[in-house]
């Protein structure tokens, strides 16, 4: 079995913002490679991958789901998204996970680690693929509420697969955005024509931020990332409304096919992180975003003029160590009169366990790494997309079965809390290990 590098090098960079300058450098290989203290944790990573591998869950809706990229545009401005969509296709599980080696390039290279370790991650880990069917048909003859997401810190639009994968198999398109603010560890785009043809990448990295410029950096950041996810829903709504659009990525997927297939009335965003505090900014800035879910949001870049000018409901699911407390004082604030707002904790969970990293480690370096939880990584995840697709249902008039999981929202569980993670007043029961539909060996 191929050694969790990746996960060792993620646990650093994924969804954990930090307030503290990033570094970027990029120290020679006989400084990096003469680290004893190094060489010791990769043997340690390696040996301890030897017990054990998971994967990234199916959804657990009735539809297939594909999966395709979009962009549509040129230049650092254009609109990228991975989009999750309910697909008259039976499974068949071709969607690469990680498409490209550049990310793994970003990862290395914000790590401080020398290019080597990029074409290393890209040969171990460059054909993951996540259960979903690569450029499937759109499974047509419906309307379908459509969800914008928003991914964190040093990450892209692909690592949140669990999370797109599951609200498509229960009848959403999910745009899961790829971020150009300088917050993704890597991303990509065409300078023209000629060079989509011919497929001449151009990438960029993340951001370095100086600790004196952070507050400042992050909410300009903040604020161009609600503004892209405002821009990817025109964009999916430009083709609902028959006005084209050319996917300049080439891909084999008729975007063509969205065109009356998006219910205009039913849309929502959700972000983790960083993408958490872009929801708050989403709402606060468009008003065809008719709800949020803020999974363990970063609350640092949050503007507090925003308190008072949200009327659209907003539910934060957190993880249990993650959150300060002048976090949640902030996230408490949102909270006025006639608006709707709820809040839950997922006992024994970490901040890692809302994306992907968290299925493809096994379970004692995942634990040691913080990309797992005391909770087992399968429940968290199911717990976090059912009472997600409960609060969309209310929210967005659904008629569905979601309403069977309300209690979830409120944080009736044995593996929730009410509220903020100081809310537990009470000795936490051991939370769940296992879902009985998913294997953490």
């Amino acid at each position: 079995m191929a050694p969790p590098i990746l996960p060792v090098l993620f646990c650093l960079v994924c969804c954990l913002p930090l307030v503290r300058p990033f570094h970027w450098q990029d120290p020679s290989p006989f400084d990096f490679i003469k680290s004893s203290a190094w060489l010791h944790k990769v043997k340690v990573a390696i040996t301890t991958a030897r017990s054990g591998h998971s994967k990234i869950p199916q959804g657990n809706g009735s539809y297939s789901v594909g999966c395709t990229d979009l962009m549509f545009n040129y230049g650092n401005k254009s609109t990228f998204m991975r989009l999750y969509y309910p697909t008259q296709d039976p499974d068949r599980f071709d969607t690469i996970w990680i498409p490209n080696k550049e990310y793994f390039f970003g990862l290395s290279k914000f790590l401080g680690t020398p290019r080597l370790i990029g074409n290393v991650l890209n040969f171990l880990y460059g054909s993951i693929k996540t259960p979903a069917n690569w450029n499937s048909p759109l499974k047509t003859g419906e309307k379908y509420p459509l969800i914008v997401f928003s991914h964190g810190l040093g990450a892209f639009r692909t690592i949140y697969s669990a999370i797109g994968i599951d609200l498509a198999s229960h009848g959403f398109i999910v745009a899961a955005v790829e971020h150009r603010d300088g917050s993704a560890s890597a991303t990509y785009y065409f300078e023209d024509q000629a060079a989509a043809e011919i497929k001449d990448r151009s990438w960029f990295y993340l951001k370095t931020v100086k600790q004196e410029e952070a507050e400042k950096v992050r909410k300009e950041q903040v604020q161009q990332r609600a503004k892209e996810c405002s821009q990817a829903l025109t964009a999916i709504l430009d083709i609902e409304h028959g006005r084209p659009k050319e996917n300049v990525l080439g891909s084999e997927f008729d975007v063509e096919q969205l065109k009356g297939s998006i219910d205009m009335n039913r849309i929502a965003v959700i972000g983790h992180s960083f993408g958490g505090a872009t929801v708050i900014h989403a709402l606060g800035e468009d008003r065809r975003f008719k709800c949020g879910i803020a999974l363990d949001a970063w609350m640092f870049p949050v503007s507090d003029d925003l308190y008072s000018k949200i009327p659209q409901p907003l539910f934060f699911i957190n993880s249990a160590k993650f959150q300060s407390p002048s976090a949640i004082i902030k996230m408490k604030k949102f909270y006025q009169p006639d608006k709707e707002r709820k809040m839950i904790t997922i006992r024994g969970s970490v901040h890692q366990n809302f994306a992907d990293f968290t299925f493809v480690t096994g379970k004692i370096i995942g634990t040691k790494l913080t990309l797992k939880g005391e909770i087992d990584s399968g429940v968290a995840i199911g717990l976090t997309n059912k009472a997600s697709l409960a609060f969309l249902q209310k929210h967005l008039g659904l008629h569905k079965d979601f309403d069977q999981w309300d209690s979830l929202v409120e944080g009736d569980n044995e593996n929730l809390i009410p509220g903020s993670p100081s809310d537990s007043v009470t000795q936490s029961p051991a939370p769940q290990s296992s879902t009985g539909s998913h294997t953490q060996n």
